[in-house]
């Protein structure tokens, strides 16, 4: 889809390079070429295909500046003083101005489809200032071409966020009723389907952060919003959750596809080798040297239940008990999502045993969702052509059992065909499918820090944070909930380690980790990875919790957390240009 970022350099009818308010298109009478035809219309409708996230970094990448994933450095959001007025970035208007454009001139076509492209633009530009919500707040609501002798436009102020909201709520609507496609076969075009699914993933980021943002006084609106959840999870049909012959593969199948999994896939974006359209998934996720070299941590892993149902975090000795055997009889996802004891490469097609790589991995806890099991060229080069995954059945059923069981109104039928579904597709037993939660688990409690005390909420989340890590909605999960101090205060903890010395991670009979203080000790084999955990405070270095035993603790540089940071400064050049817009607070 990306391809079509090149459509409007062939559109000589229009001016659309600038990224400031001021700037506008200039519309002259070719474009009758355009509105003139549903080829026309389609041609130019999928350039707004752009607005979909890019494939490089992809979703995938997403997670890394989250409270689960310890990884090289930190970002700019979380780095103190690094983020500012001058520093901020994202207020580009491109994008609106190409869509207004089109809805302004598909207004006024005799085209019999032209309601159908209608639906599509204003899907797009619900996209478009949802972003721009999550990020700044308060962000001018434009629904027109600006004329350039339009100064109060130009130089107006911005729009109250919730109205914005309303809008954009009013868009997707539009869009579910007047897109022609139902779904698509090839998950890569926008349907129905894909507006309804879109529908849950935005009114649930609404909803909670009117519950949970108090000082907006909107608390008692959130409910509507987390109906309009249910409602449109209701209406999309023809999903279900993706089942391989190999149980055990039936969820990471999912992301390591070249042609995406339409029984689950509600969107995606396919990669093209012919076309040299790649992701970095690999380079990313397993290179030593290249991007975040993302980790999960311990905390998080604790969150997998076992396969009988049960809370692994239920044993009183969950917290020594080794990499090795904390693995064992957990949920499927498990494995299917980190390296454990019988996970295999290839390398030019020949199997290897590989097990966490502590030259790849801060905290043992080395990530495979994403990534191909073979090394070349992926994991040297951004070859990657799995296809992207924007939006999946799971992801809304998840979004409606949250919705539910905020508005209280969760039953055993709706359990079980969401929650108990997900994790039945996961090998996990008993009565945890069928059962509505009575008792809230002290180790969820304890880790949202209270926010959540609802059983058959808590877990929903679990189930949330377990199924869609590494899809890039653990960010905004934190934000909406307003609990982004989790941002800072999590710790970037890793697997316990007993004593110093050298570790067999998967029991295959070979050494492959050595923890050792001071002077580097002799290795067994030459595949042994040091991890040098002398004290220290230094940035990038790993500590055991205890000194010479505990958890690997990774510390990545200061993090810093301040409540202004759940929006965005609007960047100080664009404040220059229109004094109207002012600053959010607290910047």
């Amino acid at each position: 889809m990306k391809i079509f970022q090149y459509l409007l350099i062939a559109m000589a009818s229009l001016s659309l390079a600038s990224c400031n308010l001021e700037e506008i298109p200039v519309d002259t009478a070719t474009n009758q070429a355009i509105f003139g035809s549903a080829s026309g219309m389609e041609l130019y409708a999928n350039s707004f295909y752009d607005i979909l996230p890019g494939t490089d970094q992809g979703v995938f990448n997403g997670d890394d500046v989250s409270d689960v994933v310890a990884r090289n450095g930190v970002d700019n959001l979380l780095s103190p003083g690094a983020l500012s007025p001058i520093t901020s970035s994202g207020w580009s208007w491109t994008a609106l101005r190409n869509i207004n454009y089109f809805i302004e001139n598909a207004e006024q076509s005799t085209v019999a489809e032209r309601n159908h492209f209608l639906g599509l633009a204003r899907f797009f530009r619900a996209l478009f200032y949802f972003e721009k919500v999550r990020r700044f707040g308060d962000v001018p609501w434009i629904d027109k071409t600006i004329d350039v002798n339009d100064s109060e436009t130009l130089y107006g102020s911005r729009t109250d966020r919730f109205t914005v909201m309303d809008h954009v709520l009013a868009d997707l609507d539009f869009a579910i009723e007047n897109i022609a496609l139902e779904t698509d076969p090839t998950c890569t075009r926008i349907t129905k389907n894909v507006a309804r699914a879109y529908k849950t993933r935005i009114c649930l980021f609404e909803a909670s952060f009117r519950k949970y943002h108090g000082q907006y006084e909107m608390q008692a609106t959130a409910n509507a919003w987390f109906q309009h959840v249910v409602d449109a999870a209701n209406g999309i049909t023809g999903f279900t959750l993706h089942q391989s012959a190999n149980e055990s593969l039936s969820y990471r199948e999912l992301f390591i596809t070249r042609m995406p999994y339409a029984d689950e896939t509600i969107l995606a974006v396919t990669l093209d080798a012919n076309l040299q359209v790649f992701s970095s998934a690999n380079r990313r996720f397993i290179s030593p040297t290249f991007g975040n070299r993302p980790s999960l941590t311990r905390n998080f892993v604790n969150m997998y239940l076992n396969l009988d149902g049960t809370r692994f975090t239920d044993d009183p000795d969950y917290r020594t008990t080794p990499f090795a055997e904390e693995v064992k009889g957990r949920d499927l996802r498990l494995k299917q999502t980190i390296r454990s004891g019988d996970y295999h490469r290839t390398e030019n097609g020949v199997p290897v045993i590989a097990p966490p790589n502590f030259n790849q991995t801060f905290t043992g806890y080395q990530p495979i969702k994403w990534c191909y099991d073979e090394r070349f060229p992926y994991d040297d080069e951004s070859r990657n052509d799995n296809a992207h995954i924007i939006m999946r059945w799971a992801e809304v059923l998840l979004n409606k059992a949250e919705a539910l069981a905020e508005l209280g109104n969760m039953t055993i039928a709706d359990w079980s065909a969401t929650i108990g579904a997900i994790r039945a597709r996961a090998g996990i037993t008993g009565p945890t499918l069928t059962t509505l939660p009575a008792s809230a688990d002290p180790y969820l409690l304890s880790y949202y820090q209270g926010r959540f005390t609802d059983p058959i909420l808590l877990e929903v989340i679990r189930e949330r944070t377990v199924e869609m890590v590494f899809e890039g909605l653990r960010p905004d999960d934190l934000r909406r909930w307003r609990l982004g101090d989790l941002f800072e205060s999590a710790p970037m903890n890793g697997m316990y380690v007993p004593a110093l010395g050298e570790y067999d991670l998967n029991e295959d009979g070979i050494m492959d980790v050595c923890f050792y203080q001071g002077s580097r000790p002799a290795p067994s084999n030459p595949s042994v990875a040091f991890v040098d955990v002398s004290p220290s405070t230094a940035a990038g270095r790993a500590q055991l919790s205890n000194g010479t035993s505990g958890e690997v603790i990774h510390n990545p540089g200061p993090r810093e957390w301040q409540d202004r940071k759940y929006l965005y400064p609007i960047p100080q050049a664009d404040r220059e240009l229109n004094p109207a817009l002012g600053q959010n607070p607290g910047w």
